[in-house]
């Protein structure tokens, strides 16, 4: 089987045993460095993906992929604007809602929150709340009732629980013979929700739709609340919308309220990236000195290979293949190691947690209290790519320098 004569000889250096055998350390360093290097990468990547993952899950199982809303404070022939949104291919639901700001007085505390009023048959289109219930149902919010779902830390905050009652003050004023009086409403606490999310474990209300559009003095819902099948279509979904709806209404995707949040998370897993690629990068760049002593050992094998007609291209070429081949079996391993880590790091986090008595998230100081892992695959073919990219450029400088070897110099003392 024909091969060629560079890949013959690179193959045949890197089985071969040295007889320098400080030149065989350094390459096993080199090459575990660089596996060593691959392998925190991978698994530090997974471990951000798995945190961006799991927040996006928390935060839109409370948010809507896309709101429609209308110029004042009730959205005009609401009706209509739910009929051409549901018409739409990409909507998997769609539900009214009104959002507005309140002050909360249970029996300890006093608090501000947003009041958000819901239909309980349509809400769990949209949103995930009726999933987070931690005491309570979400049906029982029936029209009339004046029930209140609060957020578990609200909930704490005011002092109240499961039958108490709380004053809801809207920032709305009612006109009487003794004066202007803010307009207020003593609600039932049926049920506790925990999302996860201070935003909105500590500062969000649930009410009936009616109940909402009554407090509120409102002749309609705020907007309409959708679901998507991408929530990454948002904002294609809401131009399409905002043409057909017309200029009467205002259509707002989960990017617009919570991009700087996804951003900071996009921008701290690059920098992730970039550092712990300067990792990688020293790993491999260990190989110039491999391959440099490399080469001062193989001066005579160089110049016997010049004098039967080796081109020092050809030269230059076996000492590239034999560093690629060093640093392709790191990022083999470094690969290898790094998928079971990241694919077991939860279980193997675990462990730890149970063996040694240590907790590393604790449930009452971080809201995820587990370490998440996603690998993607994408993410470990460019870390991969990229190692093997500073092997290449490793192995430069130590090839271009054998083959300028003078075989006459070289064999002088030989």
């Amino acid at each position: 089987m024909f091969r060629p004569l560079e890949l013959f000889i690179g193959l045949r250096y890197t089985r071969a045993k040295r007889r320098n055998h400080f030149i065989s350390f350094i390459s096993l360093v080199s090459m575990l460095g660089i596996a060593v290097g691959v392998t925190a990468l991978i698994t530090v990547i997974s471990v951000m993906n798995g945190f961006d993952s799991e927040l996006r899950t928390r935060i839109l199982g409370m948010v809507a992929h896309a709101t429609i809303s209308g110029v004042g404070q009730s959205v005009t022939d609401w009706p209509r604007a739910l009929e051409i949104a549901q018409k739409n291919p990409h909507v998997q639901g769609a539900a009214p809602y009104v959002e507005r700001e309140a002050f909360l007085r249970g029996d300890a505390a006093s608090q501000g929150a947003i009041i958000r009023g819901v239909l309980p048959e349509q809400e769990p289109k949209v949103a995930d709340i009726g999933q987070k219930m931690i005491a309570g149902k979400l049906s029982e919010l029936t029209p009339g009732s004046w029930g209140i779902i609060l957020g578990k830390d609200l909930a704490l905050n005011l002092g109240v629980g499961v039958g108490d009652k709380v004053v809801v003050y809207a920032p709305e004023f009612n006109v009487t013979p003794v004066g202007v009086v803010p307009r207020l409403k003593r609600f039932t606490v049926i049920g506790l929700f925990e999302a996860g999310m201070e935003e909105y474990d500590s500062g969000l209300a649930v009410v009936n739709l009616q109940d909402a559009e009554k407090l509120y003095n409102m002749d309609g819902p705020s907007g309409i609340r959708l679901r998507l099948d991408d929530m990454f279509r948002a904002w294609d979904v809401a131009h399409d919308l905002a043409d057909q709806l017309g200029q009467a209404y205002r259509v707002q995707t989960w990017m617009e309220g919570h991009a700087n949040f996804f951003k900071a998370v996009s921008m701290e897993k690059k920098v992730m990236f970039i550092i712990l690629s300067l990792i990688v990068a020293v790993a491999a760049f260990n190989l110039v000195s491999t391959l440099v002593m490399l080469v001062t050992d193989k001066q005579a094998d160089i110049a016997i290979l010049r004098t039967l007609g080796a081109t020092p291209r050809c030269i230059m070429g076996v000492f590239m293949i034999q560093g690629l081949i060093v640093g392709a079996i790191g990022i083999l391993i470094g690969v290898i190691c790094g998928v079971l880590l990241a694919l077991n790091l939860e279980a193997l986090v675990k462990w730890i947690e149970r063996t040694f008595h240590v907790v590393f998230l604790s449930p009452d100081v971080y809201y995820i209290s587990e370490l998440p892992s996603q690998l993607h695959w994408s993410d470990v073919g460019w870390i991969a790519s990229m190692a093997l990219l500073f092997a290449f450029v490793a192995t430069l400088y130590p090839a271009w320098r054998a083959s300028r070897t003078q075989p006459a110099q070289a064999l002088r003392y030989e």
